[in-house]
């Protein structure tokens, strides 16, 4: 499971802070992400890992500090042009249109690429109707990756919720991301659809060639298919290493059981 280090870092931080007012989320946090790894941070509850995620994708300006994806500071380009540099992200809380069907769903997850002249759009030329086409076997092969194709042409708002979790993944990967962030995935699923997660993320790095960090708390998915972890606490890096390592450094116990 190891991935390999010896590229140079795909995504760096480096003294990273975000405050509220009055709270500081993040405090002079640095940490590197490599290509072809899984990268999992964890936590206890406020350790500021959601904001670590909102000020990389932009959601949040940070206050202080440098995020440079392949080379490029994020910090100096707009919100909108994230995910045109190859990063993708699912959230805590499910972001899906739910009076549109899965395939409407996941075709919005295209949207960083061209989709034609105002004038093809009106026209509707065959050099439009060729991008249509591949955007649509772009989607379906994501369909068939995460085993969507019963629900295909259902609504949102009838799906299970482990079902929607699906699709919101599947939507961040018809992105084509290089770097996939992914905010506490297994949230709200059972053993059963844990379990096909933790498959699902190593073909997402195996087989899709997709670098993943994700925030999560089910220790048994970090476990399963993290290579390295990082614990935050109070807005700060507490211990970086494999997943055991981690789980049994004395810091780590520390914030977690409150000592």
């Amino acid at each position: 499971m190891t991935a390999p280090i010896s590229l140079p870092p795909l995504l760096t931080v480096e003294n990273l802070s975000l405050t509220f007012g009055g709270v500081q989320a993040i405090a002079d946090l640095s940490l590197q992400v490599h290509p072809g790894e899984v990268l999992a941070v964890i936590g206890p509850n406020g350790a500021g890992k959601t904001s670590l995620l909102n000020a990389v994708t932009r959601v949040f300006d940070p206050s202080s500090g440098q995020i440079h994806f392949k080379g490029q500071d994020l910090t100096r380009i707009q919100r909108h042009q994230i995910a045109k540099l190859g990063i993708a992200r699912t959230f805590q809380n499910i972001e899906l249109f739910e009076t549109a069907s899965v395939l409407d769903n996941l075709l919005l997850g295209r949207h960083r690429f061209f989709q034609g002249h105002w004038w093809q759009q009106v026209l509707h030329t065959p050099g439009l109707i060729r991008l249509e086409e591949t955007a649509h076997a772009e989607v379906e092969d994501i369909i068939d990756f995460l085993e969507l194709t019963p629900w295909r042409h259902a609504l949102i708002a009838g799906l299970p919720y482990g079902v929607r979790k699906v699709v919101e993944l599947g939507r961040a990967l018809c992105a084509r991301p290089e770097l996939l962030f992914l905010d506490e995935p297994a949230s709200g699923l059972n053993p059963e659809e844990t379990r096909d997660l933790a498959f699902w993320i190593d073909d997402i790095r195996s087989e899709l060639g997709i670098t993943v960090v994700m925030v999560e708390h089910d220790m048994s998915l970090v476990s399963a298919v993290a290579d390295r972890v990082i614990c935050m606490a109070q807005g700060r890096v507490l211990a970086a290493g494999s997943p055991s390592d981690v789980q049994n450094h004395p810091a780590v116990i520390a914030a977690y059981l409150g000592a």
